[in-house]
């Protein structure tokens, strides 16, 4: 038996335009620029240049020939003027002009070959008279040390790995033996098993074993739990010292290096430098402007020749294939300005709200903005501030801001007004640092002390802005 039923449902549909400019919209600069790179190369139909109006109207006005009748392989003679093509005949010499500048050419950074710690350390390793035997279990060892140059794992168990992954019996005093010769190496402390053995090593390898050096041997051997604590007095009862004493062992211990590794790693060449996506300048009449950064998008347009060729061509699959291409450049376009129309209205309903801080750059002059704000100004939702906001950066005559960080949480001041939490942070670091370091002050102390300038906050919520400046808790702040 047939039914017939009827249903109601509400589904959300994205049309391929918004899909697009969804997609784009999250990149940065430099993704956009590789993106329309790519989008060039895949979709003949797309190409640079400025848009004119017979690219236009090629999308809207188009029509399968092979469905109207009316294609005609012949009226292509007739529109394509063959003579232009000529001068491809031309050699480059003869209409090259040398007007160019050494400063118009493109900079490419350098490509830079570099090795890894645990490479540096076999090459090392290479310049000792081993045996196959003990240089496999050398390269082994170095394999197995963490990003720190520590090495985690006990002997034997280094030693039963050998032995099965080669089929040999491979005993833990030769591995002991060669973790020896190992740590012999630069820099020194390279695998030990934890900090404490590999300062000691550090400490072997110095000249001048004087008195200081014995304390600060004495130091790291007796007391290393009290020294991460930097509970001093106990350190003192433990090792006998006074306190001129200690401080210059502890002014020895802080020479030595805690990652071993980090010397030999060359991280500065994974950063990568940072490109703004937005330019702030002030006019002359005091006000702000803000503008995309220069070759965030290049101009783009529907190439003529593939346009003209998909109303003449009088084959239906050559002709699909066209205009799904005419309507993804066309797509494609569209994405682009309306990204770029998105973009810049975020940035100008954030310099209306943060106008204070960029006439100044002074990060007190924040106030307090979600992305709720931004959304009601520019009409828009809140996924679609926080998508232009995530991971990008704005060029200011005081530096480069990171969108994100001008977002803010707002606390109430005891006046009734409304601050952002960036100014308290900033207030908390500036008390840290006038502070005595023999004396610091805890979080209790700060929260009372900010409670004198008129911010009105708990003594967690000082802990929780301390953490996240990356300042540590007052016994850990003690110098002596």
């Amino acid at each position: 038996m047939q039914r017939q039923t009827q249903t109601q449902r509400q589904t959300l549909k994205y049309s391929p335009l918004q899909i697009q400019m969804l997609n784009l919209l999250h990149l940065t600069t430099m993704e956009l620029e590789q993106r329309i790179k790519e989008e060039l190369e895949e979709n003949p139909i797309l190409e640079e240049g400025k848009d004119d109006n017979a690219s236009e109207d090629t999308v809207d006005d188009f029509q399968d020939p092979a469905d109207t009748g009316t294609g005609d392989d012949n009226t292509m003679q007739d529109y394509y003027d063959w003579d232009e093509f000529r001068d491809d005949d031309v050699p480059d010499y003869k209409t090259y002009a040398n007007n160019q500048s050494p400063d118009n050419e493109l900079y490419t950074r350098p490509m830079v070959e570099t090795i890894s710690f645990r490479d540096d350390l076999k090459q090392q390793v290479h310049f000792l008279r081993l045996d196959e035997r003990q240089q496999l279990i050398a390269d082994f060892i170095l394999d197995s040390l963490d990003e720190d140059g520590f090495l985690r794992r006990e002997s034997d168990v280094i030693a039963d790995d050998i032995s099965f992954a080669n089929s040999m019996f491979i005993d833990t005093e030769e591995v002991n033996w060669m973790l020896k010769i190992i740590q012999q190496l630069d820099p020194a402390g390279i695998a030990a098993s934890d900090l404490r053995e590999c300062l000691l090593i550090q400490l072997g390898r110095i000249e001048n074993q004087d008195d200081t050096w014995k304390w600060a041997c004495k130091i790291v051997t007796d007391a290393f739990d009290e020294l991460g604590s930097r509970n001093y007095d106990k350190i003192m009862r433990i090792t006998g010292l006074d306190e001129e004493s200690l401080k210059k062992a502890i002014a020895l211990i802080t020479t030595l290096n805690p990652k071993p590794a980090s010397g030999l790693r060359n991280d500065s060449i994974v950063n990568e430098s940072i490109k703004p996506d937005f330019m702030l300048r002030y006019t002359e009449d005091g006000d702000i402007e803000v503008q995309l950064t220069w070759g965030n998008s290049p101009a783009l347009r529907l190439n003529k020749l593939f346009t003209q060729m998909a109303e003449q061509k009088n084959d239906k699959a050559t002709n699909q294939f066209l205009k799904n291409k005419m309507n993804s450049a066309k797509w494609f376009i569209d994405a682009i300005k309306q990204r770029e129309n998105t973009m810049l209205s975020t940035l100008r309903a954030i310099v209306k709200l943060q106008y204070d801080y960029f006439q100044t750059g002074d990060i007190k002059k924040l106030r307090p903005m979600i992305l709720k704000d931004v959304a009601e100004i520019i009409s828009m939702d809140i996924s679609t501030v926080s998508r232009v906001t995530t991971n990008k950066y704005v060029q200011t005559p005081f530096g480069i801001v990171l969108l994100k960080d001008l977002f803010t949480e707002g606390v109430t001041n005891e006046d009734g007004t409304e601050v952002s939490n960036r100014e308290i942070q900033e207030a908390i670091r500036e008390i840290v640092g006038a502070e005595d370091k023999r004396h610091p002050y805890n979080d209790q102390q700060i929260t009372d002390m900010l409670s004198e300038k008129g911010y009105s906050v708990a003594r967690r919520t000082v802990a929780k802005y301390r953490e996240q400046l990356n300042i540590p808790t007052a016994r850990l702040r003690v110098t002596i």
